[in-house]
């Protein structure tokens, strides 16, 4: 699999990889879409000066937009709804209180929510169901979702690019980005499932 992967990073394929693997981890959290950014993204800074491929630039791009298409495709199909994903909702409390946070939060204007659930493992997956399940307005999602599609691509791509140029080789940058990458997954997580502060009463 390292193998394919290696050969992968120095085709046009790379692109369309790393497009469907940010999109269908939306579905299915598992896939490693982050660890393909920071691979391409290393393999970018090794490959010398443009013209190369991967171009980290087309990377970055291609990363973000197909983070947001993914949120948009989740939060198309809660909008839509369904029985079976209301029971699923409904049996999860970790899912009804996070809905619950994200639905207060963008009712305040405020989605950052939405980009720190973004680094966060399966965090992505509720807050795009949450907000389509919630019936939120698309123009109340979308631009929380473009940032965080910006925010979580431009950091994968410095880690294994800049990561790469400090630390001389490929294998080693990529090795010390997935343990920061790692890293803010677990700080993220711990951020979204944090009880909200109580609000003190007005006096």
């Amino acid at each position: 699999m390292l193998e394919t992967l290696g050969s992968l990073t120095s085709s046009p394929w790379i692109y369309v990889v790393v497009a469907v693997s940010i999109v269908l981890d939306v579905f299915l959290p598992v896939l490693p879409s982050g660890m393909l950014v920071i691979t391409a993204a290393a393999a970018a800074a090794a490959a010398g000066p443009p013209p190369r491929v991967p171009d980290i630039t087309a990377l970055l791009v291609i990363a973000a937009t197909a983070s947001v298409l993914g949120d948009l495709a989740a939060y198309r199909l809660a909008r839509l709804g369904g029985a079976r994903l209301d029971r699923a909702i409904a049996r999860s409390r970790r899912l009804t209180r996070a809905h619950e946070r994200l639905g207060t939060a963008l009712s305040r204007g405020s989605g950052a929510l939405v980009v720190i659930a973004r680094f966060a493992p399966a965090g992505r997956s509720v807050v795009s169901l949450g907000a389509g399940r919630t019936q939120r307005k698309v123009t109340e999602f979308l631009p929380w979702s473009v940032l965080a599609g910006i925010t979580w691509a431009g950091y994968s791509v410095s880690l294994g690019y800049f990561g790469t140029q400090w630390l001389g080789t490929a294998w080693l940058g990529t090795a010390v980005s997935l343990i920061a990458l790692f890293a803010a997954g677990s700080l993220a997580a711990f951020l979204v499932r944090r009880p909200p502060e109580a609000t003190a009463p007005a006096t």
